[in-house]
């Protein structure tokens, strides 16, 4: 069975956060790279009876929203026997991922679910305007960072200097080809400091 974990994923850490106030945390797993929970599970985060996650859910896969076979895993669960003593009984229960998660959540007409949508809205709003999102609190607490999480993250960054370094060179090069250049021209070297600052501040 997969381990379990708080939410701490970055778009489950919202969830944790509109179910604070209930006594009881929700219980979920991280499997796969996502975070799973049930349609119990799903219907506390959002506030609404079991059936209208069902309800939506059906919709969802009816409508080849989502591929059932995909965002779906039955995950087994070993409990203490209810009439034996010292003996344990294994079963199987439906969990549903992130995406199937957000699908219903954008479906669901209660209060936290808009609260939900909102928030959604505004980590795709960041995304759009700055391209990436960073979550701090993940970053923080590491519950959900692999081992090679960092290297990857420098290789992207390497790979952002490569093409800086790749555009810059061709922009030498065309600025190279007119007829008064000057690579030592007061104007030359104000255009490219310019260039780079641009290019900087972007990356």
């Amino acid at each position: 069975m997969a381990k379990k974990f708080e939410i701490r994923n970055s778009t489950a850490e919202f969830l944790i956060f509109t179910v604070a106030d209930k006594e009881q945390g929700v219980e979920v797993l991280y499997k796969d790279e996502s975070i799973w929970a049930t349609q119990k599970v799903i219907a506390t985060l959002f506030d609404v009876d079991r059936t209208v996650v069902t309800k939506h859910l059906k919709n969802i896969f009816d409508t080849c929203e989502l591929d059932k076979e995909v965002v779906c895993a039955k995950i087994a669960h070993t409990t203490e026997h209810g009439a034996i003593d010292g003996k344990t009984q294994t079963k199987e229960v439906q969990y549903y991922n992130l995406d199937a998660i957000i699908s219903v959540g954008y479906r669901v007409n209660s209060i936290r679910a808009t609260q939900f949508r909102q928030w959604c809205t505004y980590v795709l709003r960041q995304f759009a305007i700055r391209g990436y999102v960073i979550d701090k609190k993940r970053m923080e607490n590491g519950s959900f960072i692999g081992e090679d999480y960092f290297e990857h993250l420098l290789a992207e960054v390497r790979e952002i200097r490569l093409s800086e370094r790749r555009f810059y060179q061709k922009l030498t090069d065309i600025y190279a080809t007119a007829i008064d250049y000057n690579r030592d021209a007061p104007t030359t070297r104000l255009f490219f400091k310019k260039v780079q600052n641009k290019m900087h501040y972007a990356v």
